[in-house]
């Protein structure tokens, strides 16, 4: 057991210490505007408290883009329909608290099953398309979700375009009194979820997923059931977005309809490509580097800046095309390589 535990803080020490971090960062910036350990932990301070929502929201993009980075970026399954796991279970999630009134576990359980169905409800498709059509067929699903949501017959429940207003979230958790205590389930969660792709991704079914995404095929003929382990990613990458839809409809006070369409499918993608694909921690990068870019240039452009961040996207694509985190993988490589040359060389000179 000790083993265990030694083996296991070693591999994800740069974690567990970003995480330490994160859980310090409210307290040490209350700092600066005079207020004490004791008045965050009550939930006072502005500073504190703007920071604590900022990285809820952070937490929760992270948790979606690691969902999607699984899924195209670990598999090579490019969804256009992804938005539809996040939605579905924030627009349960308030449903469920709004007109059913249902306990929280009820509803965490509801979450779980719609989750699963999803899964199995996109992996239908999988003996039968792939590649591009099954990019199609994703889309296709999500849009005639994202249609219900917008209908006016169903505003009784989803509030329609204006969106679903009015979800009273337990005391135990309500963020608007328990912030604090919010965030550190949001970080905690996100962690969580993060050493679990970890271990997922460098274990024998991860190691297939890969093969899969470098060529299918091959995968087969060597005996793999390739849609049956592209059928345990979707499960897993549908839970993980259930798990994001379900902390957005806790924290934010109204639910739109524009996290249902293919826009903010487009928002993983984007998200994902810039920490870097396939990474899996440059979906964390990319979640931070996404929201805090957005942030600044809505509070100092407004609505311009939209063009800017479509901007920066394109030079992101065009000039970090590995993303962040890939590009300093690659150039960490680079170094180890130089460096060793370097150490050869002086010892070759030093013989001679």
């Amino acid at each position: 057991m000790k083993k265990f535990f030694a083996s296991f803080f070693q591999e994800n020490r740069s974690i567990l210490l970003v995480t330490l971090v994160l859980l310090l960062t409210p307290f040490v910036l209350g700092l600066f505007e005079g207020s004490t350990p004791a008045m965050i932990w009550n939930n006072e301070g502005s500073i504190s408290k703007f920071i604590e929502g900022l990285g809820i929201e952070i937490f929760i993009l992270a948790l979606y883009a690691l969902s999607y980075d699984i899924l195209f970026g670990i598999t090579g399954l490019l969804s256009f329909g992804h938005a539809m796991f996040f939605a579905v279970a924030a627009y349960l999630t308030g449903i469920a608290i709004k007109t059913f009134n249902l306990p929280f576990l009820a509803i965490v359980g509801l979450i779980l099953l719609a989750a699963v169905l999803q899964a199995l409800l996109f992996g239908i498709v999988l003996p039968r398309v792939k590649g591009i059509t099954f990019t199609l067929v994703t889309l296709g699903l999500a849009s005639v979700f994202h249609i219900v949501v917008m209908s006016s017959d169903m505003g009784k429940f989803t509030g329609a375009d204006v969106g679903l207003q009015g979800v009273t979230v337990p005391a135990f958790i309500n963020p608007a009194v328990e912030r604090l205590r919010f965030y550190v389930v949001a970080l905690v969660l996100m962690m969580l979820v993060y050493i679990f792709y970890r271990i997922f991704v460098n274990s024998p079914t991860g190691h297939v997923c890969v093969a899969i995404r470098e060529n299918e095929g091959r995968a087969r003929m060597l005996g793999y059931n390739t849609v049956a382990f592209k059928m345990v990613v979707l499960l897993v990458s549908s839970l993980t977005a259930a798990l994001a839809g379900f902390l957005h409809a806790l924290y934010q006070p109204i639910i739109s309809p524009h996290i249902a369409d293919l826009g903010f499918t487009v928002t993983a993608l984007l998200i994902v490509l810039i920490g870097g694909v396939g990474t899996l921690s440059g979906a964390l990068v990319g979640a931070f580097v996404y929201r805090i870019l957005d942030f600044t240039l809505r509070r100092f452009i407004g609505e311009n800046a939209t063009f800017i961040t479509g901007a920066i996207y394109v030079l992101f694509v065009l000039f970090i095309p590995y993303g962040i985190v890939g590009t300093w993988r690659l150039k960490r490589l680079n170094w180890k390589q130089d460096w060793q040359r370097l150490l050869e060389r002086f010892k070759t000179s030093t013989v001679k």
